[in-house]
């Protein structure tokens, strides 16, 4: 097997732990890390054992492949420097800061032939996965995630920040064109909306409801779908999935005739991991990534229209 260079362009928070992916995989040598802060990318670099560069330009000419993980205004710039040096790119979420800005990047990154991949963790959810064979037409759909205030995140309202992975979930389940987009949301702590609720219609006449907070008491992370043959419900956080049947194979339900209960559990198991795994996979094999900057796109777009019909003062 031959090894892939790797870096990651910030190391905050969340990049601190895409450096750690790297180190720890096999086939993969963690070339350096790089961020605007000098002692931060020093303090991961000793952690990790690889080389800090104060400048992430530094890093491009020694890498073949790299996480961005900087505040989302600069997820443009940043990523079309990468392309342009002909390195591949892991890209947090939110994709860009404007459809524009996406659809640059998917097409430049297509000119070079790289891999373009965004980073909605909630996708390698094996309860997510669960889905494949179970899912077929989904008629009305409900989600809720929310999250106690954390100032980190709140450089872009909550649609962008939280929300945007259910729309990137409910828009892989729902194979319709969006018809009809409703929301309200307030800001509670930040300059930008903490809280938000979206009504999403479809072609297909599919529904979602999609609510998110950063200013809540408690954690929750749950999806409900509701079709013809069954009702499912999903708890990212547990790693559950709960499928209710008209005449299924499970465990009959003694309160409602005719309909069965099928309950499958996951290990924590690690998504970070398994996104940036499936990442490097999709490098060294020259296939297609499993969330592409089409997908980010997709979902930027809609989470955009939510903001933009939130009442005028709280766009942010």
């Amino acid at each position: 097997m031959s090894i892939l260079r790797a870096g990651v362009i910030g190391v905050g928070y969340l990049g601190r732990f895409h450096a750690q992916k790297y180190a720890a995989l096999e086939g993969v040598e963690l070339i350096g890390v790089a961020d605007s802060d000098p002692n931060r990318a020093e303090e991961v670099a000793r952690e990790v054992g690889c080389r800090a560069f104060g400048n992430y330009r530094e890093l491009l000419g020694q890498v073949d492949l790299v996480s961005i993980v900087v505040p989302t205004q600069y997820h443009h710039e940043v990523a079309r420097a990468c392309l342009e040096a002909d390195v591949h790119i892991l890209l947090e979420k939110p994709v860009t800061q404007t459809v524009a800005e996406a659809e640059d990047l998917i097409r430049l990154a297509a000119e070079r032939r790289r891999v373009f991949q965004v980073g909605h963790l909630e996708r390698f959810n094996p309860a997510v996965v669960a889905l494949s064979g179970v899912l077929k037409n989904p008629m009305f759909i409900e989600s809720h995630r929310m999250a106690p205030y954390k100032p980190r995140g709140t450089d872009v309202n909550v649609v962008l920040d939280l929300m945007i992975h259910d729309i990137d979930i409910i828009l892989t389940l729902v194979k319709s064109d969006l018809k009809l987009v409703n929301s309200v949301g307030v800001p509670v702590i930040s300059d930008e909306v903490d809280i938000a609720n979206a009504r999403l219609q479809f072609e297909s006449g599919c529904v979602a409801n999609v609510t998110a907070s950063r200013v809540s008491v408690d954690t929750m992370r749950k999806i409900r779908i509701f079709q013809p043959d069954a009702y499912i419900t999903i708890d990212y956080q547990a790693r559950k999935i709960g499928i209710f049947r008209k005449g299924g194979a499970g465990m009959p339900l003694p309160m409602i005739p005719n309909v069965t209960l099928e309950e499958r559990s996951f290990d924590q198991g690690d998504s970070l991991m398994d996104e940036v795994r499936a990442f490097v996979h999709s490098v060294r094999e020259g296939k297609p990534p499993v969330v592409s900057g089409e997908d980010g796109k997709r979902a930027l777009a809609v989470a955009l229209e939510i903001s933009g019909k939130l009442a005028p003062k709280f766009q942010g």
